[in-house]
């Protein structure tokens, strides 16, 4: 089988698992695009994306530009003399750069496409409490994930499923759909087609922390999903009342129940057995939580470090 030259642009874990199935696989690799190195915490620690760190154990150039339109960067990867680029998880490209290669760049995303377009579509799979997902391989073009698709695979969203255990299984999937794809580039096997029309796909926008509050005036279910959806990140927050400090709850997972309760929606009743929040349509039951300033606990354990439950209410 024809071995093709590829250059990678990525950065988190899940691009990861696509660079080491690629370079694991019979095509070559003769180039890393990554972000740059970044300071973060307390104490300033240089970190390097994933995708540098496995790059660079095994020998595989790196190239981190500020600005993909850098002439000296562009002509770098010229020089490689690419077949083609494979995208997982990076940022948006400019024409000059997606356009370098002879077979094009192609992209994999998390989601069936044309349905949740868009930075978090994991997340809104689950939240949206879908049956399936899956992931999509599609040429790159100058509209966000809209090129024409490629390869497609789909797999169920298990009952209960959060999007951190949905995200390890897509990564492990996607990464053989990307070595697929190039197999199938390479052996000229794939026809590629343009993405359904549908005249309202679902959308997976870019999720802010504001777009993370709980929502208790919702049905049972869709607060479970919402927050299964969140977890374990962004994670999905509620805040407490406690004396008169407010403080942010995040809840990674619990239970519900369905009842009529006649009690007002959004409001807690909470024991040292006990957490409950009721919800439109029942009770919602808290199991993995973390208050602001404390460490993520079970429920046990977090009613545990509290004397004086008269004192909590939701804020």
């Amino acid at each position: 089988m024809k071995s093709l030259k590829v250059v990678f642009l990525g950065t988190p874990e899940f691009a990861k698992t696509s660079l080491e199935a690629i370079h694991q696989s019979h095509h070559k690799v003769v180039g890393v695009v990554t972000v740059a190195d970044k300071a973060s915490g307390r104490g300033q620690k240089i970190n390097q994306s994933p995708v540098k760190v496995f790059a660079v154990e095994n020998n595989l150039p790196v190239f981190q530009p500020e600005k993909l339109r850098n002439p000296e960067f562009l002509e770098e990867l010229r020089k490689l003399d690419a077949d083609v680029f494979v995208v997982v998880a990076f940022r948006m490209m400019p024409k000059v750069l997606f356009e370098m290669p002879k077979m094009g760049t192609f992209n994999l995303h998390a989601s069936l496409l044309p349905d949740y377009r868009g930075a978090a579509p994991i997340n809104y799979a689950v939240i949206n409490g879908e049956e399936k997902t899956g992931a999509t391989t599609f040429f790159i073009n100058e509209k966000i994930d809209e090129g024409n698709i490629l390869l497609q695979e789909e797999i169920p969203v298990l009952e209960n499923e959060n999007a951190g255990h949905l995200h390890d299984r897509l990564m492990e999937m996607g990464s053989k759909l990307v070595v697929k794809t190039l197999d199938g580039l390479a052996e000229n096997s794939i026809t590629e087609r343009p993405q359904p029309q549908v005249e309202h796909p679902k959308n997976a926008y870019k999720i802010f922390k504001e777009d993370t509050r709980i929502d208790w005036s919702r049905t049972s279910k869709e607060a479970h999903q919402f927050i299964l959806g969140m977890s374990p990140y962004p994670a999905a927050f509620t805040t407490l009342k406690i004396g008169e400090e407010e403080k942010v709850l995040k809840i990674y997972g619990g239970k519900f129940e369905l009842l009529n309760h006649g009690k007002p929606v959004g409001s807690l009743e909470i024991s040292k057995n006990d957490f409950k929040i009721y919800t439109k349509d029942g009770v919602y039951y808290p199991l993995e939580l973390q208050l602001e300033g404390k460490k993520r606990m079970n429920i046990k354990d977090f009613l545990n470090g509290f004397r004086n439950f008269e004192e909590i209410k939701m804020a």
